[in-house]
């Protein structure tokens, strides 16, 4: 009897003092607490070099690392950081303003992707002796030629155009893409009808056409026959061009393009899916690059 006694007691006592299961939510809580001020200004310079292409000033990087610490590093602070980035029009010496500067760091990295990096000067220098030609087709009466010559300059015209008309509304990003892969520089670059159909799918879509595929775009670029492409009619090149930016492969190469640059790796399924949600409705590139640069693998945070 004692011995049982002493047995209900003891189990009494080790309940008694066991300590309560703590509740941690999601299981997985980030302490931003303990993250330091070093990674923090890391964290604003990647932010600023990724955005508009160049450091923070130290009072800028001062500014921002106070805002995020006060807000302690919520994903609301680290977001209105960025969005500042993209959208402020207030003057930066330097820059002209925040939006200029992402603007152009946006255009340049355009031209990188599509057109070998090409400068404007030397989209310029290829301009030159279309232009020339024009004037001499109209002084010769070569109306056909002058037309075919013009519409080459009109394209290129298109690229140099593009990054003020994004920055202002007056394009949306499958424009800017479009402008970028149906000029003479890209068909310089791509030299002929069968390397074009492979860069232009590599180029939006990041992998090569299949068969059927890259047949219909090479018949109706080469031929201007009508031939179905991702399961719609075109006849041309402007339409095989057109066809393939607003096809919702092209924003799914948006979402890769971004992941690449801003985090070197590519998209899971689940990250792609959860992004075309609004993207392929909005279109609205800048809040894709803003939900992968808030994140904590992009922060180094975790």
């Amino acid at each position: 009897m004692k011995r049982l006694s002493f047995f209900l007691f003891s189990i009494l006592l080790f309940f008694g003092c066991s300590k309560d299961p703590e509740l941690v939510p999601d299981n997985n809580a980030p302490y931003y607490s303990e993250v330091s001020d070093l990674l923090i200004e890391n964290y604003v310079n990647r932010v600023y070099i990724d955005q508009i292409g160049r450091e923070p000033f130290d009072t800028e990087m001062n500014s921002e690392v106070q805002t995020l610490k006060a807000a302690d590093l919520s994903f609301e602070a680290r977001d209105a950081m960025i969005l500042k980035l993209q959208t402020s029009t207030d003057f930066i010496p330097g820059d002209g303003s925040y939006k200029q500067a992402y603007y152009n760091r946006l255009y340049e990295q355009g031209k990188a992707r599509f057109l070998e990096a090409a400068s404007n000067a030397e989209i310029g220098q290829v301009m030159g002796p279309i232009a020339s030609g024009i004037i001499n087709d109209s002084l010769n009466g070569n109306w056909e030629g002058l037309y075919v010559r013009y519409e080459l300059l009109e394209k290129l015209q298109a690229v140099l155009d593009s990054e003020e008309k994004y920055m202002n509304g007056e394009m949306e990003i499958k424009d800017v893409c479009a402008a970028m892969v149906n000029n003479a520089v890209y068909d310089e670059i791509n030299m002929n009808t069968f390397n074009f159909v492979n860069a232009s799918f590599d180029n939006l879509f990041f992998r090569f056409p299949t068969e059927q595929e890259f047949y219909a775009g090479f018949n109706m670029i080469e031929y201007n026959q009508p031939a179905n492409i991702l399961g719609v009619p075109g006849q041309n090149k402007d339409d095989y061009v057109d066809i393939l930016v607003n096809s919702r492969e092209f924003y799914e190469g948006l979402i890769v393009w971004s992941y690449q640059t801003l985090l070197a790796r590519e998209p899971s399924t689940a990250e792609t899916n959860a992004l075309m949600i609004d993207l392929y409705t909005d279109h609205d590139l800048q809040k894709v690059q803003r939900a992968i640069m808030i994140t904590d693998e992009y922060a180094h945070f975790d």
